[in-house]
């Protein structure tokens, strides 16, 4: 399959039904509401698949990618990816394993935007947000994107986390989360 990113770049992609890339209706929509930034940002794509988002984060200006997936065919092509777009200055990385388990490596670090787009059925969701939470990764002033199918979701509730805008195209959903910030909350006062 061919699968071309921000500039006209062509990425390699895994043969058959391993990986599900993101589509290009809904990449490119996710670089429209975070346009003003990415250039700059430190960007965790959650299972990365094919690496395109992260592979577009960089073409942006991200100044470190770091991706997470299982597969280490799809890691081998993620880095082959990722080199190839990549400028001397930007920083990434591409780490392979379980993503609650990679996540726990990743305490400490903050990321001003994350992208989760675990496969549809797999039960990820509800544990890879707890655990973005818990060690804190996601950046006060940053945001994530969870791509989901739209029939059937269940939004993960984190206390300190609200969703700031919800899209849907076609097939495809995406909730975006930020943290709420000290007197923000719905319930303060009661």
């Amino acid at each position: 399959m061919s699968l071309r990113i921000y500039g006209n770049r062509q990425l390699k992609t895994l043969p058959g039904k391993e990986t599900r890339p993101t589509s290009g209706r809904v990449r490119e929509a996710v670089f429209n509401i975070w346009q003003g930034g990415i250039a700059g940002c430190r960007w965790l794509d959650v299972c990365a698949g094919t690496g395109s988002m992260g592979a577009e984060a960089l073409c942006r200006g991200a100044s470190l990618v770091v991706g997470i997936e299982q597969s280490s065919r799809a890691c081998v092509i993620i880095q082959e990816n990722w080199q190839a777009v990549a400028n001397g200055e930007q920083k990434w990385k591409v780490l392979r394993g379980n993503a609650i388990q990679q996540l726990k490596t990743l305490s400490g670090k903050q990321f001003d935007r994350i992208y989760f787009d675990p496969p549809y059925a797999s039960g990820l969701y509800q544990p890879v947000i707890e655990a973005i939470a818990h060690y804190q990764l996601l950046d006060p002033s940053g945001e994530i994107a969870v791509e989901h199918n739209p029939q059937g979701w269940t939004p993960p509730l984190i206390p300190t986390w609200e969703i700031c805008r919800e899209k849907v195209y076609g097939n495809t959903a995406l909730t975006f989360y930020k943290i709420v910030k000290s007197g923000e909350s719905d319930d303060e006062g009661d």
